[in-house]
């Protein structure tokens, strides 16, 4: 499998840590999200191959990089947004920004672009998005025009707008996409060609501390070597095929970012005493706030970790498991934030608690790198295309093969999943005999239900099959929250799924029977006693300072 080896990864997770102890404190990040200001020396520090030399993880090993796998962007990407969004953005920028290249580059280009990267800490910015166009890449409007000398080929001149460029104005090096003869292609355009310009930073809601800008292309010449691939036409397969690889590391943001919000409310409960007692000892708080978000947080951490070793083992067109992955973990990172705010009360509204900034910065992940309705149609599409090839059988299938898993493993909650599987195998069927999905609305429902119940299998198969090493929980808190997670991706997927159903129209008298909900309902039975067992875990796991 491709990737560092653990002893490796976790010197360079160390290293980042003992580097943000240092440098990148409370303080410091607050006083940077108040002046909107890019920490340029802090990227530098990051990519200086004599402290940090981040970058250098997702560079191949033949071009000066240590050849990092997706389990590593993820760790290190995860870590990254627990100390800083907008910092991890700077970062991240630089990974989208090379990945045409690395997709699509010639050996020579590779060579060439990859080898400056890693030698000289370029940062590098990915030029898709347009101010029309949005997350819809097919509908760019900038062109790139063949130039040619004495009837030989030379180049390109390139002019068009993108917007919402993370480094936008800070990067050496751009990827940027457009309209050629052929087709959509990308090219490399350097920051001081003439012709290129960017506009002033965004004054964004949050991740204050990354340089957020529009580009503006005025006829820029590249020569016909900085057409990736050397082939026009080759731009959106190109970007298609590494959604899975890069959803892969905003899932990772909202997993960070998830996490640092609700440690601090962990923290808080535990110190914070109302009528005589903590608040990490009251249900009323403790299994609205905290739980069902440590609960979410890490059934995408599940599903994150299984998408990574599939893609590091060299498994191809992972783009709709990346798009569960992003969509679960973003949705359910920005949620705890949310839920952390409201456990801290007065304080977590006020810009001096970090969870305020935390909030602000993580609500980007559910809109960077597709949005989540782009995601939910990504599923949604998808699977209904696996559901007709398959005659209905991909579900019902994987939920025979939980049931094994919880002959095996009791406590891990594989037969309620394989109960929000079989649910789904059966709204989808009765939505492809009355064309439910002609309805726009239910098609992205679907794939709602989609991502929890495709969380809920993986979190039950894993949790004890394979421990994470990136969360401080052991396996019985896990099995708990997998039991937890299961429950709800099955009522939800039942009784949600019952609603658009009923509400499109649907035709069977019989569906909220073949949905098996007294059965679904039978199996919350012991909800309460986990919720209370993974609270008393989560305080031990992250006490009081």
């Amino acid at each position: 499998m491709a990737g560092l080896d653990r002893d490796m990864l976790e010197m360079v997770l160390s290293t980042l840590r003992e580097y943000a102890e240092r440098k990148l404190t409370p303080e410091y990040l607050l006083e940077l999200d108040h002046k909107d200001e890019f920490p340029m020396q802090v990227l530098k520090d990051l990519y200086n191959p004599e402290q940090l030399g981040l970058h250098l993880l997702f560079i191949p090993e033949e071009f000066g990089g240590l050849g990092g796998g997706a389990y590593d962007i993820y760790r290190v990407s995860e870590t990254m947004a627990r100390i800083d969004l907008g910092i991890a953005t700077g970062v991240l920028a630089t990974f989208l920004g090379t990945d045409p290249i690395t997709v699509g580059g010639t050996p020579e280009q590779k060579q060439l672009w990859m080898g400056r990267i890693a030698d000289e800490g370029l940062l590098v910015a990915y030029g898709a998005t347009e101010p029309a166009a949005g997350s819809d890449l097919g509908s760019l409007t900038t062109k790139a025009e063949p130039v040619s000398e004495n009837g030989t080929p030379a180049g390109y001149k390139i002019t068009g707008r993108k917007q919402w460029i993370s480094n936008g104005g800070v990067a050496a090096l751009y990827t940027v996409l457009a309209n050629a003869p052929g087709g959509p292609s990308w090219f490399v355009v350097e920051r001081d060609t003439p012709g290129f310009t960017y506009g002033k930073p965004e004054d964004k809601h949050g991740i204050r501390a990354s340089n957020t800008a529009a580009l503006f292309l005025d006829d820029v010449f590249v020569p016909a070597d900085r057409l990736v691939g050397g082939v026009e036409g080759q731009g959106l397969a190109q970007a298609q095929a590494v959604f899975g690889y890069t959803r892969l590391m905003v899932a990772a943001f909202g997993l960070g970012g998830g996490w640092a919000a609700l440690e601090r409310a962990i923290r808080y409960s535990q110190e914070r005493i109302q009528a005589g007692a903590p608040l990490s000892q009251k249900q009323g708080y403790t299994h609205k706030l905290i739980v069902p978000n440590a609960t979410r947080l890490e059934a995408a951490r599940a599903y994150i970790e299984w998408v990574a070793e599939r893609i590091d083992s060299g498994e191809p067109d992972l783009a709709t498991e990346g798009a569960v992955a992003k969509y679960l973990a973003t949705e359910a990172g920005n949620k705890a934030a949310e839920d952390a705010i409201q456990a801290h009360g007065g304080y977590g509204y006020t810009k001096e608690y970090m969870v305020e900034k935390v909030k602000r910065d993580v609500r980007i992940t559910t809109i960077y790198e597709g949005t989540s309705e782009i995601m939910e149609w990504t599923m949604a599409r998808d699977r209904w295309q696996l559901h007709l090839k398959s005659r209905g059988a991909y579900y019902l299938d994987w939920a025979k093969k939980l049931d094994q898993v919880q002959q095996s493993e009791p406590n891990n909650g594989a037969g309620i999943a394989a109960m929000a599987l079989r649910g789904l195998a059966t709204i989808m069927e009765r939505a492809r005999l009355d064309r439910l999905t002609r309805n726009q609305h239910v098609l992205f429902r679907l794939g709602e239900l989609i991502a929890y119940a495709e969380t809920a299998a993986i979190f039950s198969e894993r949790v004890c099959q394979k421990a994470t090493e990136a969360i401080n929980l052991d396996p019985p808190t896990l099995q708990a929250m997998a039991r937890i997670h299961a429950r709800d991706a099955a009522l939800r997927v039942a009784t949600e799924g019952l609603r658009w159903a009923v509400g499109s129209g649907q035709s069977d008298p019989n569906l909220a029977g073949s949905l098996n909900l007294p059965g679904i309902y039978q199996a919350q039975a012991g909800l309460i006693e986990d919720m209370n067992f993974v609270a008393e875990k989560l305080n031990q796991a992250f006490p009081a300072a």
